[in-house]
C-alpha cells in the first residue's frame, strides 16, 4: 500500500480539477486541519489558504503542496478530513478506487464480453422457430399415412433452410414421391 504522502501526490492533479470542491468545503478542510491539528496548519498558514482573493483552485494546489512538504502525518489528516467532509469526492479519487478494486473484486464486477453471440433477437424469435420446428417434427411423423402431401410441404419447407438440412428434406421429399 502506498503512503499517504504518495496518495496525496497521485491525487492531486484530480482535487485541483475537481468541481466539487468549492470554496465552501475547501474552507472547511482548512479549518479542520487547522483547529484540530495546529501542528499540522498553524493559524498564519490557514489564513494564507483561506485568502478569497486567491482562486480556490490556486488555494487548493498551494495547500495539497504544503502539506506534502510537512510529511506523512500532515496528508494522512487531510485525507481524514476529505473523508469526514466531502465522502463522495473521498470515495471517486484515483488512489481510492484503485484500491477498492484491488481490494474488493466483487465490488465492481468485472464485464466480460462473449466470445460468440448465438442469438440476440429475444425469446419471441426463440418461440417461432421452435414452434416451426415442432410442427415440421409433426409433419414429418404423419406424412407417411395421415396427411396428403406432407412430404410436398416439407419440399417447400427446405427452401428457407441452411444447405445439410435441405438437402436432407429434399432427399425425403424425393425419396417419397418415389414410392
Amino acid at each position: 500500500m502506498d503512503s499517504f504522502h504518495e496518495q496525496l501526490v497521485e491525487d492531486s492533479a484530480f482535487l485541483k480539477a475537481e468541481q466539487r470542491l468549492d470554496t465552501e468545503l475547501v474552507d472547511k478542510l482548512i479549518l479542520q486541519l487547522n483547529r484540530i491539528y495546529p501542528q499540522i496548519l498553524s493559524d498564519k498558514e490557514a489564513t494564507k489558504f483561506r485568502n478569497l482573493d486567491v482562486p480556490t483552485s490556486v488555494r487548493l494546489g498551494e495547500l495539497l503542496t504544503n502539506l506534502q512538504g510537512k510529511g506523512e502525518e500532515a496528508c494522512k489528516e487531510f485525507y481524514r478530513a476529505l473523508h469526514l467532509h466531502v465522502e463522495e469526492v473521498y470515495y471517486s479519487l484515483p488512489t481510492r478506487l484503485r484500491l477498492r478494486d484491488a481490494l474488493d473484486p466483487l465490488a465492481s464486477p468485472h464485464v466480460y464480453r462473449q466470445r460468440h453471440v448465438m442469438n440476440d433477437r429475444g425469446p419471441l424469435f426463440f418461440l417461432g422457430c421452435f414452434g416451426v420446428a415442432v410442427g415440421m417434427a409433426i409433419l414429418y411423423y404423419y406424412s407417411e399415412a395421415k396427411v396428403a402431401g406432407g412430404s410436398r410441404a416439407l419440399g417447400m419447407a427446405a427452401l428457407g433452410l441452411k444447405r445439410k438440412a435441405q438437402e436432407v428434406l429434399v432427399w425425403y421429399t424425393e425419396e417419397s414421391l418415389m414410392k
